[in-house]
């Protein structure tokens, strides 16, 4: 039992990084129908911003203000990867909204790969370490042969991941923005006719996914403490299964996938062999489409005619 505690909050630490980086993956989708391949290295991308700022911050002010380093850090990398999702959608994606579907789809995976060498080129292939940061931990159970521990950067992520979801799921329900959000993913030509500004609405959702996975970027640096520039393909993935698990367009439901995801990785790893985590999710992701196509809380497509 005790070990089933450790891995679960070890699985619900991972799939919260992963629902963070699915919220993105679920909102473009949702607008604009188109899957950006490239998240995953928005993501990879906004960790190496935070590693620099992180530094930088560490060695002008050393390591003693670490919490307040990583409130900076955090700011700095939502705004800088915010800019350049906002950049990727203006140069890549915008001129080809209009052509046939494969178009953005296409251009996806080339800035996926432009952003992975642009990385690589910048920072170098090898892997970027930071110091240990926030390893303190709770004991929640003690015993003779084992103890079940949580640490301050577990609480962090899970915590983190509940307000911006609560956050985020009332700017989409209450506000005027995510009014305009929901009416374009319903009909964009309807919407613009009826005065919402649809670029500037898709325009915002990038830059409101590329924040969260700036955040998903910073808590997996502190989690892991390394990051490479190869570092953005395999979550990105993993983020976009658990978007799909979910039900492609709910929040709630990326966050879901993305908390199954990290919980199947973490218990098959713990308990069989780590060599087939992978290849257990996307089983599970399989066996749930067969039977529930649109996901978990997605609601299934009515085709008017």
């Amino acid at each position: 039992m005790e070990v089933f505690l450790q891995q679960l909050i070890n699985g619900l630490t991972l799939g919260s990084i992963y629902g963070l980086i699915a919220i993105g993956y679920t909102m473009v989708f949702g607008i604009i129908g188109m899957v950006n391949f490239a998240h995953g290295d928005v993501f990879m991308l906004s960790a190496f911003i935070a590693l620099i700022f992180f530094m930088l911050i560490a060695s002008w002010f050393g390591a003693a203000l670490i919490v307040v380093a990583l409130i900076l850090v955090l700011v700095l990398a939502m705004f800088f990867t915010a800019l350049w999702s906002w950049a990727i959608e203006r140069v890549a994606y915008r001129p080809l909204r209009g052509s046939f579907r494969l178009a953005p789809l296409i251009s996806a995976i080339g800035m996926s790969i432009f952003l992975m060498n642009f990385v690589q080129v910048v920072q170098g292939p090898r892997n970027k370490s930071t110091p240990p940061m926030l390893n303190k931990s709770i004991t929640l159970i003690e015993s003779a042969t084992y103890s079940v521990q949580i640490s301050y950067k577990q609480i962090a992520i899970i915590v983190t991941t509940a307000v911006l979801l609560a956050i985020f799921w009332y700017i989409v329900q209450k506000t005027p923005l995510g009014r305009a959000q929901r009416a374009c993913e319903q009909d964009r030509k309807m919407a613009s006719l009826l005065g919402i500004d649809v670029d500037r609405t898709i325009s915002i959702t990038f830059i409101m996914g590329a924040a969260l996975a700036a955040v998903a970027g910073v808590m997996y640096l502190v989690l892991y403490g390394v990051v490479s520039f190869h570092d953005g393909f395999v979550p990105g993935v993993k983020a976009f299964t658990a978007a799909v698990l979910g039900g492609i367009g709910s929040l709630p439901g990326a966050v879901i996938g993305g908390l199954l995801i990290g919980l199947i990785e973490v218990m098959w790893s713990a308990y069989f062999t780590i060599d087939y985590k992978d290849v257990a999710a996307f089983c599970i992701l399989a066996i749930v489409l067969v039977f529930m196509p649109s996901g978990l809380l997605g609601r299934p497509e009515v085709e008017k005619v």
